[in-house]
């Protein structure tokens, strides 16, 4: 019996599975660089129900369970920031990441006008710099998380035209 991990946009009734697969997600990351303080671990319940209530957030599904999530916001200087994207690890590498990624990307640019998408990751995450890379991002500058990890800053414009 196969079943179809579907993209939508996430609910109210969604925040309490994305709450509980950002923390399973992410301990690789905190792992990586011994530092388990990062902010994916340490956000609240509340704060990700606002985030869904206000942002631009989409839900991978296989069936009723949550098995991906991605956010984007659109930031003071207009381009979309994505982030805390997180694939459960028994699905990783199957372009769940990459589809979740087109549907927060095509919701950004066509609801709120993005033509800029900014996403960071830590500079040690190949696996996350690959996927960006293969998405069409490219590294235009280095920050450092609130959390003291050194992390990448990567660029993508844009080519979300719309079609007759």
């Amino acid at each position: 019996m196969g079943m179809s991990v579907t993209i939508s946009e996430a609910t109210d009734q969604d925040v309490e599975q994305i709450f509980r697969l950002q923390y399973l997600c992410f301990q690789s990351e905190a792992a990586l660089y011994g530092n388990y303080r990062i902010d994916p671990l340490v956000q609240t319940l509340d704060s990700v129900r606002t985030e869904v209530a206000e942002d631009c957030v989409f839900v991978a599904r296989l069936g009723d369970e949550v098995v991906g999530s991605v956010r984007g916001t659109i930031t003071e200087d207009g381009a979309a920031a994505i982030g805390k994207l997180c694939v459960h690890p028994r699905l990783q590498g199957h372009g769940i990441g990459a589809r979740l990624l087109r549907a927060a990307e095509s919701a950004l640019a066509e609801q709120r006008g993005a033509v800029t998408f900014r996403l960071h990751t830590g500079h040690r995450s190949e696996s996350n710099l690959n996927l960006y890379r293969k998405v069409g991002y490219q590294a235009v500058g280095t920050s450092q998380g609130a959390d003291g990890v050194p992390m990448i800053v990567l660029e993508k414009q844009g080519t979300y035209a719309a079609t007759a």
